[in-house]
């Protein structure tokens, strides 16, 4: 899976991550299933190629999450704070997006992401 940058602007700076690019079906089913670690300055970006409402659950993820989900224009639409680890519960994107960032659990919070934050990566357009 290829990795590329992206960065998170937030009210408190730029934080930049190293993301594989789930931009396939296969590689967006797989996601982070059965990971046992994620370090801190890395993710995985789920790229739907056109916006639409997603729900994404938990299972056979082993580690908590934060999900980020992003519209079209990298504007963060929601996060999902440590979502929690192999349930079933589906968790709502709330709008459009183009894609979703998964961050090891409470690293969002970390940064000082929220709603209306802008997300830089190849596949935003502003």
């Amino acid at each position: 899976m290829k990795v590329e940058s992206l960065e998170i602007v937030t009210h408190g700076g730029v934080k930049r991550f190293d993301v594989e690019v789930a931009d396939t079906p296969r590689s967006r089913e797989k996601g982070l299933m059965f990971r046992r670690s994620l370090a801190a300055d890395h993710g995985m970006l789920f790229d739907f190629k056109t916006p639409q409402e997603v729900a994404f659950w938990m299972k056979n993820t082993l580690i908590p999450l934060d999900m980020v989900f992003i519209s079209a224009d990298g504007r963060i639409v929601s996060i999902a704070a440590n979502a929690q680890p192999l349930s079933e519960v589906p968790i709502p994107s709330g709008g459009d997006v183009l894609g979703v960032l998964e961050l090891r659990g409470g690293r969002a919070a970390e940064i000082g992401a929220r709603p209306g934050d802008r997300v830089h990566e190849r596949i935003f357009h502003p």
